[in-house]
């Protein structure tokens, strides 16, 4: 049998958290150990464990997985969580690159030297350009793709989190995308990792920029 999941990657968010999100969404327990200083990620590549020299990494069911999107995909496919058919998996999958598009904006935020256009960036395109499909996407439907629970549905959640947390009320002129976050909310297993205490990561800090930079060798701001 295969032991529980791992997770390496930095304590913080990053492009390991809609990992985190979907796994818990799917109900499956995992540990993580978390990069703090270059000499572990040296170790990773000489061991050979890193495909492409990047994180995130996941020990899941025997393998090493890397690449989030193909991590990802393989989750939801494991767990039921990819659409009944091509056609709904692919409308999964252009939600979810889209959404993944989205918040790898905000991600990078605290990696730029001058955070303002591209606060403002965001902003703009999540209102002219994102949140506008979802919301059409959501008039009279529960879910985004074949009325049942998709990944596209967690990395929503996950994505308008995201989004308030920088613009209050950013959700205010889309009703139908505000009532699904609400929805999703109510999920136990949402809703448990919603509370303090859980393995949600908070917004990025200092620190968890700091050690980036260590582990990368990366000696100024690159955005």
């Amino acid at each position: 049998m295969a032991g529980k999941v791992v997770l390496h990657y930095f304590n913080g968010r990053g492009k390991m958290e809609s990992i985190r999100w979907l796994l818990t969404v799917a109900e499956v327990e995992f540990d993580e150990v978390f990069l703090t200083t270059r000499e572990q990620y040296l170790k990773l590549l000489s061991n050979g464990d890193l495909m492409f020299q990047q994180v995130p990494l996941v020990e899941m069911d025997d393998m090493k997985l890397v690449q989030t999107k193909a991590i990802l995909n393989y989750i939801a496919e494991k767990y039921n969580l990819h659409g009944k058919d091509p056609k709904d998996k692919l409308m999964v999958n252009t939600y979810s690159e889209g959404l993944i598009d989205l918040m790898e904006m905000i991600m990078v935020l605290p990696f730029a030297a001058d955070v303002k256009p591209k606060l403002d960036n965001i902003q703009k395109k999540a209102n002219e350009r994102y949140l506008p499909v979802f919301e059409k996407a959501l008039c009279g439907s529960i879910y985004l793709v074949g009325g049942r629970l998709s990944c596209a549905d967690v990395q929503l959640l996950e994505c308008t989190l995201m989004l308030e947390e920088k613009f209050a009320g950013i959700l205010t002129d889309f009703p139908n995308v505000k009532s699904f976050q609400g929805r999703m909310t109510r999920i136990p297993a949402v809703s448990r990792f919603l509370q303090p205490g859980s393995k949600r990561k908070p917004q990025p800090d200092d620190v968890y920029v700091k050690t980036i930079m260590e582990v990368f060798d990366i000696k100024s701001p690159f955005l």
